[in-house]
């Protein structure tokens, strides 16, 4: 009865351990995915930046002022939703993991109950 016990909980832990792995790898990808948003905005700003200075160049300062406001506005919105998709990117996948670990710790009870109810049943007791 104890065997049977032991490799429960020895596959919870797995299942456990199965599950931390999984938000390791949502963790590490979300980080990726931030760090190549970053690259992304820092090029965006660079070529901003080069778009500008341009713009200074050929026209006047207060049309180079309103271009700037724009393309500022534009880089603000495209940051806002990356953040939005990286945001609900991560929701969904914490929710699948907290469903994972609920439905596997639920599993894991019913079969230490169904292997207590043979164990009892095979042993008389």
């Amino acid at each position: 009865m104890e065997e049977g016990k032991q490799d429960f909980k020895e596959n919870f832990n797995e299942g456990l351990d199965k599950a931390k792995e999984v938000m390791d790898n949502v963790t590490e990808k979300a980080s990726e995915l931030a760090g190549e948003t970053a690259e992304h905005l820092v090029d965006f700003a660079e070529d901003t930046k080069g778009k500008v200075s341009e713009l200074l160049a050929d026209e006047s300062v207060q049309k180079a002022k309103d271009k700037a406001t724009e393309i500022a506005a534009e880089a603000k919105e495209s940051l806002e939703d990356m953040t939005e998709k990286a945001s609900e990117v991560l929701g969904e996948a914490s929710e699948h993991l907290a469903d994972f670990a609920e439905d596997a710790e639920e599993e894991i009870q019913e079969g230490v109950k169904k292997s207590k109810n043979f164990f009892q049943r095979l042993f008389g007791k």
